[in-house]
């Protein structure tokens, strides 16, 4: 890794800077910009088994086994693509953490893991914000703005307001969730303070870059898209809506 990035992305998971910020790495890197992606839940499973939920989910991405491993591996063929450095950390997925004390899961459904933070992880909290200290020196950095309100996304979105302060952040859409009717506006308008948006026009190359990355993750294409053409027409149509990719910046 280099000692200073123009551009560092926090991506709570293995996919969400791609989706979310594709087409604007795409552009920095290729204004001679660098970019470094942090994976942070992009750790293994425990060594006992899984969840049943756990294990639907294995199924769909069609990773029988290793499927951390083999989404790490998609990750790096994504970054690569876009041009950006990859640091994983090994913090595993919300569908793996398990109570220390009672060894139960956490979160065993979509409403799980789509709703509040279970209490006993406020000390994966500290250890994320602990970890924050300890990335390469930036001049930007991109955390979720947690739209789908993901358990992972809020997690990694309170530790860098923990870790670096609200003024210091920019906020990324959480794509898909972004594209959903009114998702956004209903997120920011649920925080507290101003913001304001800084939109990024992607060029066509950027673009095409953006969903080469998208597709670079084979596992996770069944979950959001229905095809290529899907892919394609989805990310375009919703590039076509912001005006290119948009960051959020909260003023107060």
């Amino acid at each position: 890794m280099a000692a200073l990035y123009d551009w560092l992305y926090l991506s709570p998971h293995l996919d969400d800077v791609a989706l979310s910020c594709g087409g604007q790495i795409a552009q920095h890197v290729q204004s001679g910009q660098t970019v470094l992606i942090v994976s942070v839940m992009a750790g293994d499973p425990p060594e006992e088994s899984v969840s049943g939920y756990a294990q639907s989910l294995h199924d769909r991405w069609l990773l029988a086994t290793d499927a951390a491993a083999g989404r790490r591996q998609e990750d790096l063929e994504a970054c690569r693509i876009l041009g950006a450095d990859a640091l994983h950390w090994d913090v595993p997925d919300c569908i793996y953490r398990t109570h220390p004390q009672s060894g139960e899961p956490f979160y065993v459904s979509d409403d799980d893991i789509f709703g509040a933070i279970a209490p006993a992880e406020m000390e994966l909290l500290d250890t994320l914000v602990s970890r924050m200290q300890t990335l390469p020196a930036h001049r930007r950095i991109a955390v979720p703005l947690t739209v789908g309100n993901h358990v992972d996304h809020q997690l990694v979105r309170l530790a860098a307001e923990r870790c670096f302060g609200t003024a210091a952040l920019d906020y990324y859409e959480d794509y898909p969730y972004a594209q959903d009717d009114g998702a956004v506006a209903a997120t920011i308008a649920a925080q507290a303070g101003v913001w304001r948006a800084e939109v990024t026009p992607l060029c066509a190359a950027a673009l095409e870059t953006k969903i080469a990355a998208i597709r670079a993750y084979h596992s996770q294409l069944s979950t959001f898209f229905a095809d290529d053409a899907d892919l394609r027409e989805q990310v375009t149509r919703f590039a076509e809506t912001v005006g290119g990719e948009r960051l959020w910046r909260r003023l107060s």
